[in-house]
């Protein structure tokens, strides 16, 4: 018969659950699970190797599939290399930053970009670089290196959508922005990324509403605010609008970005739609998408038509703007 496994220590399973379920060798021998016993749990599958010295103990409950994903790639390359520092995407997942592509490849460098033996399916890049520490107590490349690492090899959306997000969160200041791509000018694969640094908001509160900006410039008719912000008759602000187009009638469109995801509680959705009530008025047009509307680039062309048929036009917009809505 074989032999009973001792339970897994609550404090190695509290280990994992803060890093994307992942443990290494190290980390389970300072918390009492010899290496035999961590062999037992694989041959048993409760475990799988994720790394050379890197196991999977499984997903964290309530965890969305691709945030996991992204951030287990991210943990997996520091895990497997002790003492390397997360580069790229994974560096930027690490740091918080939304809009990566759904699959990322662990990728990390030593600090001064030595060389070292690669254990699979880790990228060991050689770039010495700056690093800090990221939330989580992970080393990683500050977010204006890890994007000049990042961005050339990227599309347009998930690129801008890395940039607006660190922008909105404060990882990175413009000016930062404008360094780190005068820096990557002499990266491969930079030129076809130049346009895409400027296009830059750090109004974007999602990738999605990245997503529907950048279909809307593409369809010739960016939009005249972003993050509109909507007051009652009586001055007292309610709401805020993804997107608005101003008309020349007086009245405003209103493109909301819908991100909530299939967790949202009954409470939120309640919230949300009484908020959509209130802005739903005479002097409003009001249209809603879905992150995946604006993925696909739909945003853009349904907003041209309305635009088209209320004649509107490009005109400069008073800084500090709210829409008042009477009623």
């Amino acid at each position: 018969m074989p032999r009973r496994l001792p339970p897994v220590p609550d404090p190695l399973l509290a280990v994992a659950g803060r890093q994307a379920g992942l443990v290494s060798v190290g980390q389970c021998l300072e918390h009492g699970v010899t290496r035999d016993q961590a062999a037992a749990h694989v041959r048993r599958g409760d475990w799988q190797v994720a790394a050379r010295t890197v196991y999977d103990l499984g997903p964290a409950h309530g965890t969305h599939p691709v945030d996991h994903a992204r951030r287990r790639a991210a943990v997996l390359g520091v895990l497997a290399h002790p003492g390397a520092v997360a580069t790229g995407l994974c560096a930027l997942v690490l740091h918080g930053v939304l809009g990566a592509p759904q699959v990322v490849e662990p990728e990390v460098t030593l600090p001064t970009g030595a060389a070292r033996r690669p254990r699979p399916p880790v990228r060991l890049r050689r770039i010495a670089v700056r690093a800090r520490t990221a939330p989580g107590g992970f080393p990683a490349a500050t977010v204006p290196d890890a994007l000049v690492q990042a961005v050339p090899a990227l599309d347009r959306r998930h690129a801008v959508a890395l940039m607006d997000s660190a922008l909105h969160q404060r990882l990175l200041t413009p000016s930062e922005l404008t360094a780190a791509h005068a820096s990557a000018a002499r990266h491969p694969g930079i030129a076809r990324t130049h346009g895409w640094w400027s296009s830059a908001d750090g109004d974007a509160e999602s990738p999605a509403e990245t997503w529907a900006r950048l279909s809307c410039v593409d369809s010739g008719c960016p939009p005249d605010v972003l993050q509109l912000p909507v007051a009652d008759g009586e001055g007292r602000p309610f709401a805020r609008i993804d997107l608005a187009w101003l008309l020349p009638d007086g009245r405003a469109l209103l493109v909301e970005i819908d991100g909530r995801d299939v967790h949202s509680t009954p409470e939120a959705v309640f919230a949300d739609r009484r908020r959509q009530n209130r802005i739903v008025t005479p002097q409003t047009v009001v249209r809603r998408f879905s992150g995946r509307d604006a993925w696909r680039g739909e945003v853009g062309p349904a907003v041209r038509r309305e635009l088209l048929t209320a004649g509107w036009y490009r005109r400069p917009v008073r800084p500090g703007i709210v829409l008042r809505l009477d009623g």
